[in-house]
């Protein structure tokens, strides 16, 4: 286990996981290109933040699926659907664990090799019915980079098990008290090792 923390950000469904991540994101990011500027650094050689990302997708004001983003590429790719027809479902939704492993495992492993902070978005229901995201993602947390993850908070698949068991981890639920102030908390927390 290395030096650097792995910040896993829980909560209910649309409690604000992925808001808060963004904004933690956004907030390493511009502090980091501040720095690097100020040192003289050429911007376009270093990737400072990547991994993937998930957005619902939402038809009619409805949520009718899920795509997984490559934050690198900008690659898009519907992992779960309504409309899949698929004999893997989950709350309704098929699962279409090809285009997860398509876009979202090798932005995973890209993140891993080249990138200074790794970014998991999210680890949960649909993404740990592929066993090559499960992969990548155990891959990635060897990696000594700071990483920050959206963690499915009642999972019990082992992976997630083994995340929140781990020495260099700290597991921060989101809730409607601390929504507004948590980016703050996990960015000082990333900050001490950055």
């Amino acid at each position: 286990m290395g030096i650097h923390p792995k910040i896993g950000i829980t909560g209910l469904p649309r409690s604000g996981k992925s808001a808060v991540m963004a904004k933690v994101v956004k907030m390493l990011g511009d502090e980091r290109r501040k720095e690097l500027m100020n040192r003289g650094h050429d911007l376009e050689t270093i990737e400072l933040i990547g991994g993937m990302r998930t957005e619902p997708i939402v038809v009619d004001g409805q949520r009718v699926g899920y795509k997984c983003i490559s934050i690198n590429t900008g690659d898009e790719g519907v992992m779960a659907h309504k409309d899949i027809d698929s004999r893997l479902r989950i709350l309704g939704f098929g699962i279409d664990t090809t285009e997860l492993e398509r876009v979202g495992v090798p932005a995973i492993e890209y993140a891993r090799d080249n990138c200074e902070i790794i970014v998991i978005d999210e680890i949960g229901k649909y993404a740990v019915e592929s066993d090559d995201f499960v992969q990548a993602v155990r891959s990635a947390l060897e990696a000594d980079k700071p990483t920050i993850m959206a963690l499915h908070k009642k999972s019990r698949h082992p992976l997630l098990q083994d995340i929140r068991r781990r020495d260099d981890a700290r597991i921060l639920e989101v809730t409607p008290v601390n929504r507004a102030l948590l980016p703050y908390k996990i960015h000082k927390l990333m900050r001490e090792t950055y």
